[in-house]
Parts: structure tokens; C-alpha cells; sequence
């Protein structure tokens, strides 16, 4: 199971969160005050289960749970708001952890990394509310 960061690293982590946000558009914060943001150290293995991916060897940068804008009707009035959360844990390893280094496939890691990897799955996670699948993610860098 995914441990919970101490926190100092979840200080960390958050203060490059603010920083990602402040960079973002008005248009977004405005999204954002109707689907809150929730930031997580990881995402639970029975969460992970139910997107299909095998704990055991996957994690979750990010989630977006309701009802994309193009899914939306009168019925679902009364329901439980969107919400987008993003787990620290699974973006800190998808960025290459906090320590910047280098391999064959060049460089990895670093606080750059991590910040950048937050912006992604935000935009990621915020694409989705707006409808766009996997595929239109990937097309426009968000995947």
C-alpha cells in the first residue's frame, strides 16, 4: 500500500500546488469553485481496483468523479457535485520523484518534474469534466 508523505513533504507538495494554480487561468478557478479540488497523499487500492488498474502495480495521479458537462441533464439535479482529487504520491512517482537524476532516457525527477506533473493532471482532471476522453488528452499533452 502507498504510505502517506510526512509533512514536510506535504507542505512541499502543496506549495507547488498553489503555485500551479496561480499560473492558471480566471476561467479555471472559476471551474474549480463549482468541481473542488481535493488533494489526497494517494489514492485508495479499492479506488484504484475500480478504474481497472492492479494496485499491485499502479497508482493514480488524479481523478475527476460526477458527470462530465456533456453527460449532465435535469436528472441529475440534487446529486453530489463533480469533484476533481489528485493523489501527491502517484504524481510525485509519475514526475521521478523529488530528486532530480538522469538515464538513458534522459533526465527525471526534481521539484520542475513534480510541478509540472501537477499542472498535467489538474488540466488532465479538468479536461474530463469538460468531456474529453483519454484519446483527446493525449492529442492535446494531458495524458
Amino acid at each position: 500500500m502507498s504510505r502517506a508523505l510526512r509533512p514536510a513533504e506535504r507542505e512541499r507538495f502543496d506549495a507547488l500546488v498553489e503555485e500551479v494554480l496561480a499560473a492558471l487561468p480566471q476561467s479555471v478557478h472559476e471551474m474549480l469553485e463549482e468541481s473542488p479540488l481535493i488533494v489526497d497523499d494517494f489514492a485508495p487500492r479499492a479506488l484504484i481496483r475500480d478504474v481497472g488498474l492492479d494496485p499491485g502495480e499502479d497508482d493514480l495521479c488524479g481523478l475527476h468523479s460526477g458527470f462530465a458537462l456533456t453527460q449532465r441533464s435535469v436528472s441529475q439535479s440534487g446529486e453530489v457535485p463533480d469533484q476533481i482529487q489528485i493523489f501527491r504520491r502517484g504524481i510525485i512517482d509519475a514526475a521521478g520523484g523529488w530528486d532530480p537524476g538522469e538515464d538513458e532516457e534522459g533526465p527525471y525527477g526534481g521539484p520542475d518534474a513534480v510541478r509540472e506533473q501537477i499542472r498535467i493532471t489538474i488540466l488532465h482532471e479538468i479536461g474530463h469534466h469538460f468531456g474529453l476522453d483519454e484519446d483527446d488528452l493525449e492529442r492535446l499533452g494531458y495524458a
